[in-house]
């Protein structure tokens, strides 16, 4: 979002959710910054996340509150799936999305399209915690460019299928505004396998319902299933909301002892938010979300 802009001053990093609201946090100190050719970057030591990135002055991700979002970007389409094998993450240079992923037996390849090669570099060096070692798994091909070159009809995905394609993305301004927009959820379509799916986020609906609301009008002109759900994810301040997309993988027809069965069946452990419970419950929108997304 154009006005999600920190400002570090006495000690504090605060962010602004949009023009009338904003959060902040003690900043600690800093471990690294710089510009790289798409971005600039920031590597934070702080009391209530130990180690923070940011990028062009907004919070995305931590040691202590990664699986919030990682979690659930990945095992709610991934759960509902009957068997990932291949994997297609545009973004995720941290190796958060990536790790969620490794905890499937079944997968086979995971390609990360990641524009900013400096992303990778400092997640490796700083970010461990985050990524457990999955951006040197042998499964995993790192491929830096530009994701829509990426997914386009004569790019390198052109010819593969992916079970699942993973939005692991800053917000839609600026190098990944294209990212969001409805000629690429058709690329991505494109490029799924049969009953695969796409996840993604799409925005705190407090903060910003407009792109919430259009964000999900773009996936249901594209997908025949649209399912959006809904948690607070600490680092970002606010109440946030994902999506998965398919023609054919519906996640909200999961129940939670089915989504319980299958985690112990598919042997995925190491989970600090996810579980069947959490599943349902993030799809039962209060009223004001059923409204905004009608």
């Amino acid at each position: 979002m154009s006005h999600r802009f920190v400002l570090a001053q006495d000690g504090v990093l605060a962010e602004q959710l949009s023009e009338e609201a904003g959060f902040f946090y003690s900043a600690g100190r800093l471990l690294e910054k710089g510009r790289s050719e798409w971005q600039e970057y920031e590597v934070w030591e702080t009391p209530v996340f130990g180690r923070l990135f940011r990028l062009d002055g907004c919070f995305m991700t931590s040691e202590r509150d990664e699986f919030f979002y990682h979690e659930n970007l990945i095992h709610v389409p991934g759960i509902a799936h009957a068997g990932l094998r291949t994997a297609l993450i545009v973004g995720g240079g941290d190796g958060g999305s990536a790790e969620e992923l490794l905890k499937y037996q079944s997968i086979e390849r995971i390609v990360i399209a990641e524009l900013d090669e400096k992303v990778v570099d400092i997640s490796r060096r700083y970010l461990e915690a985050v990524h457990h070692g999955s951006l040197d798994d042998p499964r995993v091909e790192i491929r830096i460019g530009d994701g829509m070159k990426y997914v386009s009809t004569d790019g390198p995905a052109a010819g593969d299928r992916y079970d699942l394609i993973v939005l692991d993305l800053t917000d839609p301004v600026g190098p990944a505004e294209a990212l969001y927009s409805e000629a690429f959820f058709r690329a991505c379509r494109a490029l799924l396998a049969e009953g695969g799916a796409l996840s993604l986020h799409i925005g705190p609906p407090v903060f910003q319902p407009a792109r919430v609301r259009e964000l999900v009008q773009r996936l249901r002109r594209v997908f025949r299933l649209v399912s959006p759900y809904f948690l607070y994810i600490p680092l970002y301040g606010s109440l946030w909301g994902l999506a998965t997309a398919s023609d054919a993988l519906d996640p909200c027809a999961l129940s939670a002892d089915e989504v319980e069965r299958r985690l112990a069946e598919r042997r995925i452990a190491r989970l600090q938010h996810y579980n069947g419970a959490v599943h349902c419950a993030q799809f039962a929108l209060p009223n004001h979300l059923r409204a905004l997304l009608a």
